[in-house]
């Protein structure tokens, strides 16, 4: 019998960012998730999506988490393994902020990153 391995999970949401998603989604009674996405571009060569989704798509990766519905788009799953998702506020702007394990860098003005996919063997469960 094969044995069942845990997959880690793809995205974990700080508290900021679960108030911030679901007091958006709570004004938006149609939408079911934020969608988070990646996207060619930017100078850094990738960009973060993100879009309010009406549906949940078939394979979707759906994170809830107090209210707050984040649908991980299947494309960007093996981008986002491990990834933290939180909201700042500064003097300046208020913004989601993804603390990702897979970026290798990013552009001057924060707009893109360069990302690489998960490997295999960071995909094994953690201990703590």
């Amino acid at each position: 019998m094969p044995s069942l391995r845990m997959m880690p999970k793809v995205m974990t949401l700080t508290d900021a960012a679960v108030a911030r998603v679901s007091a958006l989604m709570a004004q938006k009674p149609d939408i079911k998730g934020l969608r988070i996405g990646i996207k060619k571009g930017g100078c850094a060569g990738m960009e973060y999506t993100m879009n309010w989704a009406q549906e949940v798509g078939k394979f979707d990766e759906v994170i809830e988490d107090r209210g707050a519905v984040v649908l991980i788009d299947p494309a960007a799953i093996m981008y986002l393994l491990g990834t933290e998702m939180d909201f700042k506020t500064d003097k300046l702007a208020s913004t989601f902020v993804f603390n990702n394990p897979n970026q290798k860098g990013s552009c001057g003005c924060g707009e893109s990153v360069n990302l690489q996919p998960a490997m295999p063997d960071s995909m094994a469960p953690s201990d703590h």
